[in-house]
C-alpha cells in the first residue's frame, strides 16, 4: 500500500474538482486528474486549460507520489463506494490499484510530466507582479450573480464575454455588458492599493457561483491569471487579455424623466406580454403617463395581442418606448428590490434602471437599450 484514504472524504474532494474536467476535448490528457502527495498531503488538480481547480486533504501515505489518472473513472468508482477505507497501490506496470474490504479495482496511469502546468500564486508580499485582496464569499457571489447574466455570448467580442473587475479608491467595481444591457455594480468598503482592471471569463464565474460560500475569499491576480482561494479549494482562471469597451461613455447623463414602479408587478406583466410579443424582436411597449404605465405587445403574424396597466409614480413627459421583453425580464429578475426607478430621456436613448434603495456598501446601476417601435 502506498497511501490510504476514506472513501467519503475522497468523494467530497473529487466532487469539487470534477467541474474543471472537460467532457469533450481534443487534448485527452485533460480528461485526467493529477494526483500529488507531499508529506502526507494529497492534492488533486484538474484543468480544461481555461480554468483549473485544486483541493487537498491529509491522508496516510508512505511516500511522495505524482501521477495522472482517468478522472471520471476514478470519480464514479469512488462515488459508488459506501463509507469505507481505500488502500491505493502504485504498481510497476503503470497500474493504480484500489482495494477495499470487499473488492479490488485498477486503473492505468501516466507520468505527471504529461499533465499541463497549472499556474501557482506565491503568497510573498514582495511579489510585485501579483496583486491580492480579500473579499467575503457572499459579496463576491452577490456581485457575480447580479452581473453575469449581462455578459455577451458573441465570441467576436471576446472582452464582453467576461465580467470586468475594476479597482480604484471607491472600491471594487463589477461590470458586464452585451451591448443591449449593462450592469455596473460598485462594492464600497473594499479599499485596496490596486489600480487595475481585469476581465474574468464566464466559465470561471459559472464554476465560482457553485462553490462560493459565506467564508472569506483570498484573490491573487497577475496580468494573465486570477486565483480564488476558498477555505478548501482553489480556482485558477485565465484572464481575457483584451481591452474592455468604454462602458462609461454609453451611460446617459441627461435622463431627466423618472418612473418609479413595483418590481414584482412589472416583472409579472412583462412575463405575460412575452407570450404576445413577436418571436423575432420580442418587443414590448411601455406607454408611460403621470400615474400609469400601459404594457402592451402585439404579434401581427399570429394576430395576438395583450395589454395591461400598472400604477406608478412618474415625473416627465408622456412617452412611448419599446424594449426587448427578454432583456427587461432578465434585468428585473436580478433586482431583488421592492421598487425600481427607470430614468428616461426619449424613446431612442438608453434607459437607466436603479433600485429604489441600494444595499449597504453597494451602488447598483443597470442600463437597457430600447428597441424601435412600429409607426
Amino acid at each position: 500500500m502506498d497511501f490510504k484514504v476514506n472513501s467519503k472524504q475522497l468523494e467530497k474532494l473529487l466532487t469539487k474538482i470534477i467541474p474543471a474536467v472537460p467532457t469533450r476535448t481534443p487534448m485527452t490528457i485533460l480528461e485526467n486528474f493529477l494526483l500529488e502527495i507531499k508529506s502526507g498531503l494529497l492534492t488533486i488538480y484538474a484543468t480544461d486549460m481555461e480554468i483549473s481547480l485544486k483541493s487537498s486533504i491529509n491522508i496516510v501515505s508512505e511516500k511522495d507520489i505524482k501521477i495522472v489518472v482517468p478522472a471520471r473513472m476514478l470519480y464514479e468508482t469512488v462515488r459508488s463506494f459506501k463509507d469505507t477505507s481505500i488502500d491505493f497501490t502504485i504498481s510497476e506496470n503503470k497500474k493504480l490499484i484500489l482495494k477495499t474490504s470487499t473488492g479490488e479495482y485498477s486503473f492505468s496511469y501516466i507520468d505527471a510530466k504529461e499533465f499541463p502546468e497549472i499556474p501557482s500564486f506565491p503568497q510573498q508580499e514582495n511579489d510585485v507582479d501579483i496583486n491580492e485582496f480579500n473579499i467575503s464569499g457572499n459579496d463576491l457571489k452577490d456581485a457575480f450573480e447580479l452581473t453575469a447574466f449581462a455578459m455577451s455570448k458573441e465570441e467576436m467580442r471576446p472582452a464582453m464575454t467576461g465580467t470586468l473587475i475594476s479597482f480604484n479608491e471607491e472600491g471594487i467595481r463589477f461590470v458586464a455588458t452585451d451591448g443591449h444591457r449593462l450592469v455596473n455594480m460598485l462594492k464600497t468598503g473594499h479599499q485596496t492599493n490596486i489600480n487595475e482592471q481585469y476581465i474574468v471569463p464566464e466559465r470561471a464565474i459559472t464554476v465560482l457561483l457553485k462553490i462560493l460560500d459565506d467564508k472569506e475569499v483570498k484573490v491573487f491576480v497577475n496580468k494573465t491569471h486570477i486565483s480564488f482561494v476558498l477555505s478548501d479549494i482553489e480556482l485558477i482562471s485565465r484572464l481575457i487579455g483584451q481591452k474592455y469597451p468604454d462602458y462609461q461613455s454609453v451611460i446617459p447623463v441627461e435622463n431627466e424623466f423618472a418612473l418609479k414602479i413595483n418590481t414584482k408587478d412589472l416583472l409579472s406583466s412583462i412575463k405575460r406580454m412575452m407570450i404576445f410579443s413577436p418571436s423575432n424582436s420580442r418587443r414590448v411597449k411601455f406607454s408611460i403617463n403621470a400615474n400609469l404605465v400601459e404594457i402592451s405587445a402585439e404579434d401581427v403574424d399570429s394576430g395576438s395581442a395583450g395589454k395591461e396597466s400598472i400604477i406608478c409614480e412618474y415625473s416627465g413627459d408622456q412617452i412611448d418606448i419599446g424594449f426587448n421583453s427578454s432583456y427587461v425580464s432578465d434585468v428585473l429578475s436580478h433586482l431583488n428590490y421592492e421598487e425600481v426607478y427607470f430614468k428616461l430621456h426619449s424613446s431612442t436613448k438608453a434607459v437607466i434602471i436603479n433600485p429604489d434603495k441600494n444595499k449597504e456598501n453597494e451602488n447598483l446601476m443597470m442600463l437597457l437599450m430600447p428597441v424601435r417601435l412600429n409607426n
